[in-house]
């Protein structure tokens, strides 16, 4: 992914499925090329790199 597509994921309300390493996530802020990320398969937090998000 991109910086640009993440900043219109997050400012609209459609819902995007996004992955990161085959585990769905949701996005809670991005910082440049970081993005921090939140696991919905359990309450794991992690910073990742923003290029490593994928839509499935």
């Amino acid at each position: 992914m991109n910086y640009e597509r993440i900043n219109f994921i997050l400012n609209n309300d459609a819902k995007c499925d996004i992955f990161y390493n085959e585990r769905p996530v949701w996005i809670q802020e991005i910082n440049k090329d970081i993005a921090k990320v939140g696991f919905i398969d359990n309450f794991e937090e992690k910073n990742v790199l923003i290029k490593d998000l994928y839509e499935n």
